[in-house]
């Protein structure tokens, strides 16, 4: 009976200890980083600048487990269009600290908010949100529309999620919860990544990217944190209220994404009849870095036709 317990001990203790000797976001770590630092009232975030110094603002927002680093060829082609583009990392990813507590819109609003602050950063900015960071971006130009001069959404959550036993569990069930994602996510995390691989990309080394984030302490606890926090919202009310401040919005889908739902596609033409939606063929949910140019060239035929 005592080796039982023992074994049941080691089993529960294991994912717990894993997470203790996971690496700390310090200085230390962030010694490689490109970009800059911004010390804000939560933490540490990290961001860096694109394109020329007089552009137009483009601000890019990524999603619930790539950091900034995703926009990386999107951002150089918002460069050529003469853009002037910011991107950064979301706190408990990337270069940025890892604060605990509920990753709810006001944490995330927060966070971008004063960025753009210490920036400088006013109106008329272009905000880009992929996956999570396109509820981010939403909430943004819905709180803030006389801020936007235009939206642009990657995969956009805040229409509801894929259907997922599991994750729903978690997210809902506190404590065993908690432990179930550290003992889980990072295993399933590595297997969605190794599924990927074989997909062609223009952000070089992004697998290998995504997969180091795991490596760090309170990742998996930020994706957690979110998945309870901003990803269990549903947009409607924001998505009308940006239709009616006459933002325009462009949003690009991948036509084999099994993260965001197909339905995610009439939820938002029904909320916001003005938007305009483009589907890309044989793209999965990582747009950003499997199709930028097509992102792109996407974004500039949207920008030719609507100025």
């Amino acid at each position: 009976m005592i080796w039982l317990f023992l074994l049941l001990t080691v089993i529960i203790a294991a994912p717990v200890l894993v997470e203790h000797y996971r690496l700390t976001m310090n200085d230390a770590a962030r010694g490689s980083a490109p970009g800059q630092f911004a010390e804000l009232s939560v933490g540490v975030t990290h961001y860096e600048w694109t394109g020329p110094a007089n552009g137009n603002i483009a601000v890019c927002i990524h999603g619930l487990t790539t950091p900034s680093f995703v926009w990386r060829s999107i951002a150089k082609g918002l460069a050529l269009m003469g853009y002037r583009t910011l991107v950064y990392d979301l706190y408990g990813r990337g270069f940025s600290d890892r604060p605990t507590g509920i990753q709810d819109r006001a944490f995330f609003l927060n966070q971008l908010e004063e960025l753009l602050e210490r920036e400088g950063v006013r109106d008329g900015i272009t905000v880009l949100g992929y996956s999570m960071g396109g509820s981010i971006a939403t909430c943004f130009a819905a709180a803030a529309p006389e801020r936007v001069g235009r939206l642009i959404l990657l995969a956009p959550a805040g229409m509801g999620l894929a259907q997922n036993r599991l994750m729903d569990f978690v997210a809902k069930t506190p404590v065993v919860g908690d432990w179930l994602m550290l003992a889980l996510f990072p295993r399933l995390f590595r297997k969605g990544i190794k599924a990927e691989e074989e997909q062609a990309t223009n952000v070089p080394e992004v697998y290998e990217k995504q997969g180091n984030q795991l490596d760090y302490k309170r990742y998996v606890a930020a994706v957690l944190a979110s998945r309870r926090g901003i990803l269990s919202d549903v947009l409607r009310d924001e998505h009308r209220a940006i239709q009616a401040a006459e933002i325009p919005v462009l949003a690009i889908w991948g036509d084999d994404d099994h993260v965001i739902p197909r339905s995610a596609i009439g939820s938002l033409a029904e909320w916001n009849r003005t938007a305009e939606h483009e589907i890309i063929a044989e793209a999965g949910h990582g747009l950003p870095y499997t199709h930028s140019k097509k992102v792109v060239e996407l974004i500039r035929s949207h920008l030719l036709a609507t100025f």
